[in-house]
């Protein structure tokens, strides 16, 4: 099916519900179109010949509950799905061999698409194994019948869960590490400071068999930097999607841990005043990038325009290839992501559907085959481009995610009262210190 397929007009008014759920819609197209239909995994991104992504994988499985309540497949053959990709996953070889799966339970970034197996020489990945779990725990939660295959799901998403040894991934030390490579062992940064690495935590903490202990948690928050920028007290991080994924499964509205409890604050509210911060950013736009506004921001970790310094209007620029780019600290290079702006439409509806509005005019996608393209750069103009600047080729399975499970928690709260259900998540949650709220 062609890139350039067109599922409506183009919108010339400000975004409905109908318009968010035909975004949506085509958006989660990508998890039906570029699985392989033998094993279940989830190509990384839609240039030819892409390894699986774990963390892709982990997002269709959250996605397969959407795909059910709104019509698109039938629960007996979501079901269906959701067993074959986790039995494949669990069956996978696991061990210390250089072109195994996966060791102690967690799997590597990066698997060939046929064969499972680790690709690139990339590393054991804590935080995409997190998204993974978390994809197989909603599956679990969701397929809550008597039937065979819905049972089998139950069973096999939690063993897949509970076979990762959080303790190991911690390496003697108070926080996790960020992952291991069997040619040099693990990798020296560790998950501490506010980041997504917060479901990480959740996660290892409500393990039934290799339970994190609670001071990992007390570690991961001791460097939280809470700051005032443009006039809104936060807890700081750069990139927008790091205020956005644990959200995907988590509502955090009114509930709280010690830090947020001391702040008065909670980690929803939170996201609010970093997405007003990001839209804030673009209007004053410091270093002058073309487009940049009330109706154009979302900065994040995107692909980009390449690793190269170009002069524009005199003035050198330098431009990144695949980075986490934030505001209002930086890097920036004019690239935009319109899928991160969507995933923060449950914190900010208000500044989300005019920007969707205006992303909506500018050729970007939107009612095409994947819904938008995932970055842009108005600056790094590209002679005989359909906009005259630049646009990513690819759509990337990370980023087709918070597109689909946001629009679904803003419009219906499915994902998050999905996982209210999911045991892990809730003794996660506690043995975190967080009270309150629904919990």
């Amino acid at each position: 099916m062609s890139q350039m397929l067109s599922i409506a007009p183009k919108l010339t008014r400000m975004p409905t519900d109908q318009d968010l759920g035909r975004l949506q819609f085509t958006t989660l197209l990508y998890y039906l179109h570029c699985t392989n239909p033998d094993n279940g995994l989830v190509r990384d991104k839609t240039e030819p010949n892409a390894p699986a992504s774990i963390a892709a994988i982990g997002m269709a499985l959250a996605a397969l509950p959407v795909v059910v309540e709104r019509g698109v497949l039938i629960r007996g053959f979501a079901a269906k799905i959701a067993r074959k990709k986790l039995a494949f996953l669990l069956a996978c070889p696991q061990g210390p061999e250089p072109d195994a799966s996966g060791y102690k339970g967690f799997f590597y970034h990066f698997l060939d698409i046929e064969t499972g197996r680790r690709v690139w020489q990339c590393e054991l990945s804590t935080i995409d194994s997190a998204f993974l779990f978390a994809g197989a725990l909603t599956v679990a939660a969701y397929f809550d019948g008597d039937s065979a295959d819905e049972v089998e799901v139950r069973q096999l998403a939690n063993t897949l869960y509970e076979r990762a040894d959080w303790n190991w991934a911690c390496d003697h030390g108070p926080t996790l590490t960020h992952g291991w490579r069997p040619e040099s062992g693990f990798i020296p940064y560790r998950w501490r400071g506010y980041d997504e690495g917060l479901l990480l935590y959740i996660l290892g903490l409500g393990s039934r068999t290799h339970p994190l202990p609670p001071d990992a948690y007390s570690a991961y928050t001791e460097s939280y930097e809470w700051r005032n920028i443009y006039g809104r007290e936060l807890l700081y991080s750069g990139p927008l999607f790091t205020h956005q994924l644990s959200h995907m499964w988590i509502d955090f509205r009114g509930i709280r841990d010690e830090f947020m409890r001391d702040h008065n604050s909670d980690y929803f509210q939170n996201s609010r005043h970093a997405t007003y911060v990001q839209q804030q950013y673009a209007i004053r736009n410091p270093l002058n990038f073309a487009g940049y506004g009330e109706h154009c921001w979302g900065f994040t970790a995107s692909d980009g325009p390449g690793c190269i310094k170009r002069t524009v209007d005199g003035v050198e620029r330098e431009f990144y290839d695949y980075t986490a780019r934030g505001a209002p600290f930086g890097p920036d290079d004019g690239t935009v992501s319109p899928w991160v702006v969507v995933g923060s439409l449950p914190f900010a509806p208000e500044i989300v559907i005019p920007t969707v509005w205006n992303f909506a005019q500018m050729q970007l996608g939107m009612t095409r085959l994947y819904g938008f393209k995932p970055s842009f750069n108005q600056t790094f103009a590209v002679e005989g481009s359909e906009t005259g600047w630049w646009v990513t080729p690819y759509h990337f399975g990370i980023d087709q995610g918070p597109v689909v499970l946001m629009i679904e928690n803003y419009r219906t709260g499915l994902l998050w009262n999905v996982m209210r259900r999911c045991e892990p998540l809730v003794v996660g949650l506690r043995r975190a210190g967080f009270t309150g709220g629904w919990l």
